[in-house]
């Protein structure tokens, strides 16, 4: 039994928790950053950025790129807490 709680921990943990769309973009105006400051350090398109902090229609990152935008956030989150 242990080893399937293992498991689902581990399968939680694997997927970074990211904020709201309007957190995102509050987070990233608040230091300043671009759109395409953003999406030129994560190696994707302004539009991808910008589909991820839309307020209607918020798209999700996947793959390594939800991991490091996950650690962008986290990062300035602890600098700019809401």
């Amino acid at each position: 039994m242990s080893e399937l709680f293992d498991a689902v921990d581990a399968l939680v943990a694997s997927r970074s928790v990211l904020p709201p769309a309007q957190e995102r973009k509050r987070l990233r105006v608040a230091h300043g950053l671009t759109m395409d400051d953003v999406a030129r350090t994560l190696k994707v398109r302004r539009a991808t950025v910008s589909s991820w902090e839309s307020a209607t229609k918020p798209t999700e990152p996947r793959g390594p790129e939800r991991e490091a935008y996950a650690h962008l956030l986290n990062q300035l989150a602890e600098l700019y807490p809401a």
